[in-house]
């Protein structure tokens, strides 16, 4: 079970996320690192909308290794080195999330682990499929 709130309460989301998402039991939890945009040889683009999308297609290639897809999702953490253009940025997470509301923090810091480095992206998700065997792969 995973049940989206916003409550009443509290004031409405500001963009495509949830203010909470309850886990029931018998579930598989999967953390992810922080993902970076770089891509597979090692390289990373200057622009940070395009490390954005890059380090969402690198949560998406980790969620589909675990069996997993964005609508598992439960919490996306966003670091951003500078910053970056909102409609873009919103355009780029809309583009990866579709429909799909999960908890999502947005911070500013004041640097990553490469100067290269403008955008990292932590995420958890949560399948009910408890019970299904998971076999690892690599995409």
């Amino acid at each position: 079970m995973k049940i989206e709130r916003n409550p009443q309460e509290v004031h409405a989301p500001v963009a495509a996320y949830s203010h909470q998402i309850e886990v029931g039991p018998g579930g598989r939890w999967l953390v992810l690192s922080g993902q970076i945009g770089m891509r597979i040889d090692g390289s990373v683009p200057e622009s940070p909308i395009d490390q954005i999308a890059l380090a969402l297609d690198n949560v998406r290639h980790n969620l589909s290794a675990a069996n997993m897809t964005v609508t598992d999702l439960v919490k996306l953490t966003i670091y951003l080195v500078s910053e970056v253009d909102n409609t873009l940025r919103r355009t780029a997470l809309s583009d990866f999330l579709g429909t799909h509301s999960p908890c999502m923090t947005l911070m500013y810091v004041s640097a990553l682990a490469s100067p290269a480095l403008r955008v990292e992206i932590d995420a958890m998700a949560w399948s009910s499929d408890a019970d299904t065997p998971q076999t690892p792969r690599r995409d």
